[in-house]
């Protein structure tokens, strides 16, 4: 979402000679326009005290740009302004969905949309997850289309899964997952069940631009009360969610007689009752829930970063009761349950977090082992498939060559990978799998998205069958990897907050040895091949462009080197973040792990030492 419609607009009150509009004169058109238009006094307000103020520097990061509407919808914080997540912008974000619905599905009216929510809030600007739901069927339904509002917080699967199990044209999620307390964010899903993609991402984006104004009933929120086009999902998609979710119990008899002890947390967001409900759904008695965290609080008063993928920080509450009860393993899910991490006590005493690659590979072992005990038929091999994104571990890859079933690479997102799915489906292919390596797990295709709660109690279940062998979930991966050959992974971020700087970080490495040369070499090691999916260049390819999709507007370039190892630098799609990613592989055999773990170290360290240079581009580490 880009203020470009409004710069014709302004032309009129360009600087002499500049060719557009002055920054002044286009902040004082935007909050002109704002304080017409915006109905909520707690922003109203605190906009009328910024221009009171002259506060050009707040001024101009509330109203310098529009939010960018985006594959992943929204994400921004709350606050004033149309570069925050308000009222307004919801109501104007909404009408351009809607709009570009009605082009695009001539049923709407008769199928309608899905909406649902977190627990966010922002008690200074009044916006919430809910209060954003609201508005956003206030406008669908002012336009005469169905809503399907659920009346509670759920977690974000359960749109995607509404999206597909009521053959509804979209779904809008509330939520910005992991974010800090004060984002929230807008995530769209198409009417196939996954996440939009482009070209509707821009469709979207122009629709908003042409539909700023707020509608007639836009700010009553009350016409949704009583309307016949208002209907309340919950009840049913809970009990359809969790049915659905039973077919993926494997060993029902394990689970009622396990000694493994469960503790779960929710990190203060939607899990708590979702995550009992699937324990109840395989016959488990129910996790121990961390009580400071079961219930949702917009502020995450526990933790610095409400993330379980943050590792040990965000587990402290979740080790420390584990301890007491004597629990041997840990579910974590994010404040929106779509992720899931996993920790498990060590024959050493200490807690072992699992990484998003570890846990892929057993979750990947797991289902392709349940599944073959089921499918006894060779040939039902060729048409079943899993997948994983550009930046994760390749172990699915090495699963698959060596049992005979298909693995696809995506780029980096599940709505790569939910589309991918899809598509493979509606082929009558078999999709067993999917998996990120920001803990993002795909265990059920019913819904075409990552989700923690799934994954959190078919995690239980792998965890509860091992134990009848006598094994651990760590015991299980090292002997996946001497089955299938060791993996070893290593990942980080560093924030960055000027662009400028980004930009030049990759500019170098497209311009390392003069003009559009790539790194040869990096330290001591040789590189052997490179793939750049911002410009489309691909070394391995013979015409040497890129098989993936590319996209200009992000930033994303592969290295391959000569020892096997493999390392992507990224730019994320949601945060100020540099993500940097890397992984050696060995062949199944008598690889020494320890060994392949120390060059990966030193890979990493040149990496960062020759490539990324933090300090030459201003960029901070990963705390902790």
């Amino acid at each position: 979402m880009e203020a470009t419609a409004d710069t014709a607009a302004m032309a009129v009150t360009a600087a002499p000679g500049s060719g557009g509009p002055s920054v002044d004169a286009r902040l004082d058109q935007e909050t002109t326009r704002w304080l017409r238009w915006d109905k909520n006094p707690l922003t109203r307000e605190s906009v009328k005290r910024l221009l009171e103020e002259d506060n050009k520097e707040e001024l101009q990061k509330c109203f310098g740009a529009r939010m960018e509407f985006g594959t992943a919808g929204l994400r921004a914080m709350m606050g004033a302004g149309i570069s925050r997540m308000n009222d307004l912008t919801i109501i104007q974000t909404t009408q351009g969905l809607c709009r570009y619905l009605e082009k695009q599905f001539s049923d709407l009216k008769q199928r309608g949309v899905v909406i649902s929510f977190d627990a966010r809030a922002h008690t200074a600007s009044g916006g919430s997850s809910r209060r954003f739901a609201r508005l956003a069927a206030t406008a669908f339904i002012s336009q005469g289309i169905p809503v399907y509002l659920f009346s509670d917080i759920t977690p974000t699967p359960f749109v995607p899964y509404t999206v597909s199990h009521l053959k509804l044209c979209a779904g809008i999620m509330i939520t910005a997952s992991h974010n800090p307390k004060q984002d929230n964010g807008y995530k769209v899903y198409w009417d196939n069940g996954a996440q939009i993609i482009s070209p509707h991402d821009k469709g979207i984006a122009q629709a908003i631009e042409e539909n700023l104004e707020p509608w007639p009933q836009a700010w009553e929120d009350s016409i949704i009360n009583d309307s016949p086009l208002l209907h309340d999902p919950s009840a049913s998609i809970n009990k359809d969610y969790f049915e659905d979710l039973k077919k993926y119990c494997f060993h029902r008899h394990v689970n009622r007689e396990t000694q493994v002890k469960f503790v779960h947390t929710s990190v203060h967001g939607v899990a708590h009752h979702f995550v009992q409900s699937a324990f109840k759904a395989f016959d488990f008695a129910p996790p121990v829930a961390v009580p400071e965290q079961k219930d949702p609080d917009p502020e995450f008063p526990t933790v610095t970063h409400p993330n379980p993928e943050e590792g040990e920080k965000a587990l402290a509450l979740s080790f420390a009761l584990a301890d007491k009860t004597k629990a041997k393993i840990i579910l974590a899910n994010d404040p929106d349950a779509d992720r899931l991490a996993v920790a498990e006590k060590q024959d050493s005493g200490d807690w072992k977090v699992f990484s998003g690659n570890e846990l892929g590979a057993l979750l990947g072992w797991w289902l392709f082992t349940c599944w073959k005990e089921k499918n006894q038929d060779p040939s039902a091999l060729k048409d079943t498939y899993m997948l994983s994104s550009t930046v994760s571990s390749r172990i699915l890859q090495a699963i698959a060559l060596k049992e005979g079933f298909h693995f696809e690479e995506t780029l980096t997102g599940f709505k790569w990978m939910g589309n991918r799915a899809k598509q493979l489906m509606e082929q009558g292919k078999n999709v067993l799998f999917a998996f990120e390596e920001a803990i993002g797990y795909m265990c059920c295709p019913f819904v075409l998205d990552k989700d923690g709660v799934s994954a959190a109690v078919i995690s239980a279940e792998l965890a509860s069958f091992l134990a009848t062998k006598n094994l651990s979930l760590s015991q299980q991966l090292n002997a996946i990897y001497v089955e299938y050959g060791y993996h070893v992974t290593k990942g980080t971020y560093f924030i960055c907050h000027d662009q400028g700087n980004v930009k030049k970080l990759f500019e170098n490495l497209r311009n390392y040895d003069g003009k559009n040369n790539y790194p040869k070499t990096c330290g001591r090691f040789e590189i052997s091949g490179i793939r750049d999916l911002t410009t489309g260049y691909d070394d391995s390819q013979p015409d040497k462009k890129a098989v993936l999709p590319t996209k200009e507007s992000s930033q994303m370039i592969t290295f391959t080197f000569a020892n096997g190892g493999v390392a992507t630098i990224r730019t994320s799609g949601t945060e100020p973040k540099i993500k940097y990613y890397s992984e050696l592989c060995a062949p199944p055999g008598n690889s020494d792990p320890e060994q392949l773990k120390k060059e990966l170290n030193e890979l990493f360290s040149a990496i960062k030492e020759h490539f990324l240079q933090p300090e030459k581009y201003n960029m901070k580490p990963k705390e902790g």
